[in-house]
């Protein structure tokens, strides 16, 4: 009997070492080694596998000999997935959708399944049985008699199953439940979770059958499994949002065949997801009278224009140190601005207790909302509410002075679309910016003095 053959490898980025260590040498990661059973490659089994085509031989040609076509992309049913794939699904294409468990990943690829009539669909289930998937197709109202179900956890078994049926389209709802005959280890260690995913890379290119793959996260956000999983796949869907809110978000995090800085929202309903065409009308909350510490933004989150409202609350610290409470927005960075409206504007904020948050309970990366975020300080500092129809943006610096952001045509345009009916800027943007065109009022400001003595 052949001796079994083990491997040590790192469940954080899938290092393999012939030995235990206490720390990954790739990673830095402590405590994440563990030991698998590994089996080399059946060649024969291989070839059995796949198709005749794929043991052609290969050689080296000149760039210029390539022959080039422009793909035709597959439009899906969905609006906001074709705006985040770049304008439809690649034929050949393995795409990794990732996010919290019970945030939405299976109900929304079920759902996209369910609506794209006349096109084939397999969807394989390593973690429900047909019944649970039945029962969540009859809550959402959708039929669609051209949508497969397949129970199955074994590689071989989905690619025969898939040469029998012939799909447009297949979704693998998890890869943490896939397993391969190469591979001796369990399902869902980090051997089983590369071999998974390289087979089902080569069965997409040689077939030309897209592939989306579900994929779990770890308790730091990041997508469970070695990051090598995130090199083999052709695009990378973050599946972001607070269970607690209705509100969910596909961000792109990685695109060969589109750009990365796109995103789509999406509204939870009891009959499934619902694509969101005006985020920035949900994000925008209605007050019957006017309150301190609130003001708008015009952020952009890829490419697209949003308005959000941005909540900020200063009171006086209860205890010896004072709290730093953000949710939506990086601590860090308010610790700085805090720092700079000390320092710059002699606002004493060092003995209070700061709290903000950015509505919707979505996570926002883009510099301009600190103007934003400065005046809703200023104004729960002031105990002064700011106008309502007012729209903020700009980069704060650390001398106080407000930078100029991108796309400023966009923004404006945005705030102009839901009625508001002035838009404080940066005056570096002036430059090379056709203001005739809007019918907003347009407030240009240079430093923080500027927009405190314009609105407070």
């Amino acid at each position: 009997m052949a001796k079994t053959k083990t491997a040590f490898f790192c469940q954080q980025c899938g290092h393999e070492t012939p030995k235990w260590n206490g720390k990954c040498a790739s990673c830095g990661a402590w405590n994440s080694i563990v030991e698998e059973v590994i089996q080399k490659e059946d060649k024969k089994l291989v070839n059995q596998i796949w198709e005749d085509g794929s043991q052609q031989k290969v050689s080296a040609q000149k760039i210029d000999e390539v022959q080039f076509t422009e793909e035709q992309r597959i439009a899906m049913p969905d609006s906001e997935i074709n705006r985040v794939l770049g304008g439809g699904l690649v034929p050949g294409s393995v795409i990794l959708v990732a996010g919290e468990p019970g945030i939405g990943k299976s109900t929304l690829f079920l759902q996209c399944a369910l609506q794209w009539k006349n096109k084939i669909t397999l969807y394989v289930s390593g973690e429900e049985s047909a019944q649970q998937i039945k029962m969540r197709a009859e809550r959402m109202q959708l039929k669609n008699e051209q949508v497969y179900l397949l129970n199955a956890s074994t590689t071989q078994t989905i690619f025969q199953e898939a040469k029998k049926i012939k799909p447009d389209l297949i979704i693998i709802d998890s890869i943490q439940t896939m397993e391969s005959s190469l591979v001796e280890s369990a399902a869902g260690s980090v051997s089983q979770v590369r071999e998974c995913a390289a087979e089902f890379q080569r069965f997409a290119k040689l077939s030309n059958i897209p592939v989306c793959i579900i994929g779990h996260i770890t308790k730091d956000g990041t997508i469970a499994g070695p990051k090598v999983l995130e090199h083999m796949v052709d695009t990378v869907l973050q599946f972001e949002g607070d269970r607690h809110y209705a509100y969910r978000i596909v961000r792109t995090l990685k695109n060969r065949f589109g750009s990365t800085s796109e995103l789509g929202i999406y509204e939870m309903q009891s009959t499934g997801m619902r694509p969101v065409a005006n985020p920035s009308e949900i994000l925008l909350s209605q007050h019957d009278e006017l309150l301190s510490g609130i003001a708008i933004a015009g952020t952009m989150e890829g490419l697209r224009p949003l308005m959000i409202e941005v909540q900020a609350l200063v009171t006086n610290s209860v205890y010896g140190t004072p709290q730093r409470t953000v949710s939506g927005f990086d601590t860090r960075r308010i610790q700085l601005l805090l720092a700079v409206l000390e320092k710059r504007g002699g606002f004493m904020f060092g003995a209070k207790d700061v709290f903000v948050n950015i509505a919707g309970g979505i996570k926002v990366e883009d510099p301009a909302i600190e103007l934003a975020l400065v005046c809703a300080l200023l104004s729960s500092y002031e105990e002064k509410p700011l106008p309502s129809n007012i729209v903020l943006i700009g980069e704060i610096g650390l001398s106080g002075e407000i930078r100029a952001v991108n796309r400023i045509d966009q923004r404006i345009a945005e705030a102009e679309k839901l009625g508001m009916d002035a838009v404080i800027v940066p005056k570096a943007n002036a430059k090379g910016l056709d203001t005739t065109k809007f019918g907003i009022k347009i407030k240009w400001v240079n430093k923080i003095e500027d927009v405190y003595k314009l609105i407070f």
